[in-house]
């Protein structure tokens, strides 16, 4: 299992507001990797908000915007958690899609500067979703992971920009 011997993440988030950026295809993971994240934030003190896009292509333009700071027309939120699920077929759509969006994310976090917390799955089958998403008889909640690492790297940040 990939989550053995992750370390623990938990922090006092109070003061920060968090954007969680889930898409809407594969409606019972979505629902658990969302149900994580919110119960993660909410247990740090941060507030948060919930925006929902059509799918895992569409989550790096809204965190994007989520992340643009309101003078410049943005959001203003001090992190984005990216929700998304993206199972592979028969065809390279699945590496179109699954590379886009991590290299996405990865340059939305960078230009930024802000946290983006990398809940997207990525996944051969419906089975491997359903054991990441956080659900009763999961494995693994991968909105959980997501959630504590943006938020983490959120606080730390404030550390080092004092």
């Amino acid at each position: 299992m990939s989550g053995e011997g992750s370390p623990s993440l938990k922090v006092d988030a109070s003061g920060l507001r968090v954007a969680v950026i889930a898409g809407k295809w594969h409606k019972e993971v979505m629902k658990g990797l969302i149900t994580g994240a919110h119960n993660t934030i909410v247990e740090s003190g941060a507030e948060h908000d919930l925006f929902q896009v059509a799918g895992a292509f569409e989550l790096p333009l809204a965190a994007q915007a989520a992340l643009t700071p309101v003078e410049q027309g943005g959001g203003g939120y001090d992190a984005a958690i990216c929700l998304g699920v993206i199972i592979r077929g028969g065809t390279p759509h699945f590496d179109f899609v699954a590379n886009s969006v991590t290299d996405g994310l990865t340059r939305v976090q960078l230009d930024s500067g802000k946290p983006v917390g990398f809940g997207v799955l990525t996944t051969d089958n419906d089975e491997q979703a359903l054991d990441r998403a956080g659900l009763a008889d999961s494995r693994e909640s991968k909105g959980v992971e997501a959630a504590e690492a943006a938020l983490h790297s959120a606080v730390t940040l404030r550390k080092i920009r004092g």
